[in-house]
């Protein structure tokens, strides 16, 4: 019986602490918000979401020179998108030729930078003559 009292004395008391602890107010001098109006945390944002990026795809079909305007994906117009034929591995030196899953697209050609010796890694990275390119690296091993 006496730990009981103990319990509901206890129990008590934390309740009367609780209603009289204050809770603050979101104050805008204390947590500025940017001059762009969005929050710099992420919380309460799920992960996917703070991960997607926008990209704006640019309608190509009807005019096609907007596709060489400053900041666009590329100055080729491909099923109504603007993209760059000699990087876009969807649209490989001429619109629709597709690179395989394991080949990258340099200046419009698909190659494996695994293997191939004039774009070892990534494109344009030669390796020196009598060197093989091996896994993206020359001379490897």
């Amino acid at each position: 019986m006496r730990c009981l009292k103990f319990i509901f004395l206890l129990a008590m008391v934390i309740s009367v602490l609780a209603e009289s602890y204050e809770v603050k107010s979101f104050d805008e001098d204390y947590y500025p918000v940017p001059e762009s109006g969005e929050p710099t945390s992420l919380r309460g944002v799920s992960r996917f979401l703070a991960q997607q990026t926008r990209v704006v795809s640019m309608k190509c079909n009807n005019y096609p020179r907007i596709c060489r305007v400053k900041g666009s994906p590329g100055p080729d117009c491909c099923k109504k998108r603007c993209v760059d034929i000699g990087k876009d591995r969807l649209n490989c030196g001429k619109c629709g030729r597709k690179c395989k899953y394991s080949e990258i697209c340099c200046r419009g050609k698909c190659v494996n930078p695994l293997a191939d010796k004039k774009n070892c890694g990534g494109c344009n990275n030669k390796c020196k003559r009598g060197s093989k390119c091996t896994y993206g690296m020359c001379s490897y091993a």
